[in-house]
């Protein structure tokens, strides 16, 4: 097992404190750029300093997810697509580094050019960028990709789109993006966009979701092999144009990468114990610890290895849909808050080891601070006193209860929200004023036995306030689909979040998201105080003001009571064969999009 002992986080955005030394006023070419401040390295830099610039190439390994697929378009909403491809076979002009809140690297362009004021950012292209199928990536292919995703694409490429007022070609290998809003991260963003092939969707709609082949891109892997809902396999080119880069050097180093697919995740730990997979994730802390002494692991033949991470815990839980009532009231989703007995769930699911989530950004610097708003927290939120929610000024903390398994208090405490929001009990079961009762649909992703376990527990409970739950278990495809189109009361949720949170933000919790189909606001939350919080964020110039619109968006969030919050994730749990290899310099964001297996390696003894 490794470990690494992280340097404090830079005061939790590192580079920023560089902020007064810039000055992009002549708006002179550079290798990189960073949200604030100078990225950390320098035009010479070797490699990605939690990559190893001399680890060998060769091997294969086998990953594994649960569900199925019958798409190979990553960037679109149709079908349902391994998660992996986006990152594995598309690349985009720039490059970011795990290692810094948010400092991006030349990738396809060898240089980003922004003025002070960042209204438009220009790139040139590398003259030896090619495409998968050896064809160059021109100003044209780029072009076309923005708009193309950004009229035609996932939802998530499309709000980026509308922020722009022209794209034009600036040079024979170059090209500006001016943008329409005030908005510090557009440059960045921009940089992010994965580059497609013009050529290849000539005639053809972009949109249609097909299994007949996926788009071509400029990544070291390219889809060899597949079977639609069984597995696909990855190869790495040879020819790949990027291998010598300083910031390629070190990465993508196996030959083939696949992805086996299986019913539900027992099934698939079996198959990682028998020798048919590569490496597992574990986020079940007391599952680590106990189910992790198989022979192989004895042997020494598969490795328990653990990443620790300095980002923020982000959200992991049950979210409401507050597109459906009685879920639009706040008293009820306290109400259910206090339903949900963490601490006794928490002790069967986990063993009591993790401790909760307590906000967004819980576990860093820009997470909320206990008690009442104050400074420029409080001076942010206040033109929004009359809309916000109880606790979100004078400070909000999630429910706990006794520790024991019926959890009488806090029912008690529902019941009387319960009472308050118009709902009453008779013989046994909770209803309105017109006499309808309370029901709630649990949607669950088929092999998911931690949410069935959750579930159950969570149902007697709920049924002592006289509230049915109603779990669905339904397959992968059917629960894309569903969350897509927000049929669901509560499910399974979880939010990523950065030590650089930026227009993101507004795709998660922007009131586009409460009628838009497949956006990432599963919540349906329509909060003006928010928007306002992530505009401050997206403005902001000096770092102060900075952290402070992030806290005030935490605590927007956290009192609306949109999530009932499970336990934190506070190391990656990876268990691996044995000639899997990593770095011993780890990122400050630990195991995330970047890591595994990017900066792997296959050693054998």
């Amino acid at each position: 097992m490794r470990k690494e002992n992280f340097p404090k986080l830079r005061m939790a955005l590192a580079g920023i404190t560089c902020l007064a030394g810039v000055n992009f006023a002549q708006a002179e070419s550079a290798h990189g750029i960073a949200m604030y401040g100078a990225p950390a390295l320098p035009p010479d830099f070797v490699s990605l300093p939690y990559a190893n610039p001399d680890a060998p190439k060769g091997g294969k390994v086998v990953f594994g997810n649960t569900g199925g697929f019958d798409s190979l378009n990553p960037f679109t909403l149709k079908g349902t697509v391994p998660w992996q491809l986006r990152f594995w076979s598309y690349e985009s002009l720039m490059g970011r580094s795990w290692d810094e809140p948010f400092s991006l690297y030349g990738l396809l362009a060898e240089s980003i050019e922004v003025p002070e004021d960042r209204s438009w950012v220009e790139f040139t292209l590398r003259e030896e960028a090619r495409f998968s199928d050896g064809s160059p990536v021109t100003i044209d292919d780029v072009i076309w990709s923005y708009e193309v995703l950004g009229t035609q694409g996932h939802p998530r490429y499309r709000g980026f789109w509308g922020k722009v007022d022209r794209i034009e070609q600036t040079g024979p290998r170059s090209l500006r993006l001016t943008f329409n809003t005030e908005d510090r991260e557009l440059a960045l963003i921009a940089g992010l966009r994965p580059i497609l092939k013009k050529a290849q969707w000539e005639g053809k709609e972009f949109g249609s979701g097909s299994i007949s082949g996926a788009p071509t891109g400029t990544g070291a892997y390219v889809v060899t092999d597949f079977e639609p809902g069984r597995f696909v396999s990855l190869t790495r080119n040879p020819d790949y144009w990027g291998k010598d880069l300083p910031f390629r050097r070190g990465t993508q180093n196996f030959d083939e990468l696949r992805i086996d697919f299986f019913g539900d995740q027992t099934v698939l730990f079996e198959a990682f114990k028998a020798g048919e997979l590569s490496a597992v994730r574990e986020f079940n802390a007391d599952k680590w610890d106990s189910t992790y002494s198989f022979p192989a692991v004895t042997r020494g033949d598969v490795v328990k290895s653990e990443i620790p991470h300095q980002r923020p815990s982000g959200m992991t839980g049950l979210v409401m849909n507050t597109r459906r009532s009685p879920l639009d009231d706040w008293r009820v989703r306290e109400a259910l808050l206090l339903a949900f007995n963490f601490e006794y769930i928490n002790g069967t699911v986990t063993g009591g080891v993790q401790p909760r989530i307590t906000s967004y950004f819980s576990g860093s610097e820009l997470g909320l601070k206990p008690g009442a708003a104050d400074g420029k927290v409080l001076a942010l939120l206040a033109p929004f006193h009359n809309s916000l929610l109880p606790g979100t000024l004078e400070g909000y903390t999630l429910p706990k209860g006794d520790g024991s398994k019926r959890n009488r208090g806090n029912l008690r405490k529902a019941m009387k929200l319960l009472s308050d929001a118009g709902w009453t009990v008779a013989d046994g079961v909770l209803r309105n004023a017109e006499g309808a009762p309370l029901e709630l649909r649990l949607l669950i992703r088929q092999g998911d036995g931690e949410m069935k376990t959750v579930s159950e527990i969570y149902a007697r409970a709920l049924e002592r306030l006289g509230i049915v739950l109603i779990p669905e278990t339904v397959d992968n495809a059917q629960f894309v689909e569903r969350q897509n189109a927000y049929e669901f009361d509560l499910t399974r949720y979880r939010r990523e979040l950065s030590l650089s949170p930026g227009n993101e933000q507004r795709y998660y919790w922007g009131s586009d998201g409460v009628t838009q189909p497949g956006s990432r606001n599963l919540m349906g939350m329509d909060s003006p105080a928010a928007e306002a919080m992530i505009d401050a964020m997206l403005t902001a110039k000096d770092p102060a003001d900075f952290t402070a619109a992030v806290r005030a968006l935490d605590r927007v969030l956290t009192a609306g009571r949109y999530v009932i919050p499970f336990w934190k994730f506070d190391a990656g749990r990876i268990a691996h064969v044995k000639e899997m290899r990593f770095p011993d310099s780890l990122p400050v964001y630990g195991d995330r999009t970047g890591f595994m297996p990017d900066v792997w390696w296959y050693q054998a003894d």
